[in-house]
Parts: C-alpha cells; sequence; structure tokens
C-alpha cells in the first residue's frame, strides 16, 4: 500500500502511534501541521533518514500529496513501511481535524 485515505490515516493518527513526516518547508510547518508530525523538507529527507523508525509505518504528509507521494518512493526504496496520505495537509485542515502550529521538531 503506497497511499491512504485521509480517514484511515486520521485512525492511525488518533492511536497516538502513528509516526508522520511532513515533507514540506519549515515556514509551511510553522504555519499549520498535523499534531505530532516531523518536519524534515523534501530536500532534506535523503540525509535524515536515520531519523525515522524503521520497525512503524511512516506517514508522509506534504501539502495536497505531490511532495509526499515522491517522497514515500524515496523511503519505499530504502525499505520503509511508507505510505502518502491523500489530500495532504490542506485535506486535513479541510476536514477541521486539529492543527498545531509553531516551529518544526527534530527528533
Amino acid at each position: 500500500m503506497r497511499d491512504v485515505t485521509l480517514d484511515d490515516f486520521a485512525a492511525a493518527h488518533a492511536t497516538g502511534s502513528a509516526q508522520v513526516v511532513d515533507v514540506r518547508e519549515p515556514a509551511e510547518y510553522v504555519a499549520g501541521h498535523v499534531p505530532g508530525a516531523t518536519s524534515i523538507p523534501m530536500g532534506q529527507l535523503p540525509d535524515r533518514l536515520n531519523e525515522i523508525h524503521r520497525s512503524e509505518p511512516v506517514f508522509v504528509i506534504c501539502q495536497s500529496g505531490g511532495r509526499s507521494s515522491a517522497m514515500t518512493d524515496v523511503l519505499r526504496h530504502h525499505g520503509f513501511d511508507a505510505r502518502s496520505v491523500d489530500g495532504g495537509t490542506a485535506a486535513w485542515t479541510a476536514s477541521n481535524r486539529p492543527v498545531d502550529t509553531g516551529a518544526p521538531n527534530r527528533k
């Protein structure tokens, strides 16, 4: 499974155990992101793979799905169980789910 629906992602996120990687640029992340998401901008992802746990699925999110889809391919190439969140942060926000703001966190 390469893509995950917003509802399936929300269900996994609600358990508190979803590993979420936001591949947008820092300013986009600061403006609003899925709670608990780790900011690893697309251009930095190949150099920061060690920050992502291989033992659990990775939900990759961007603004609308384009960047996350491309970065899901990169992660899968490196052996991760990665899934792109359909609709991205825009769909998450439009569905009135919680959004955090503020500086990116690094693991």
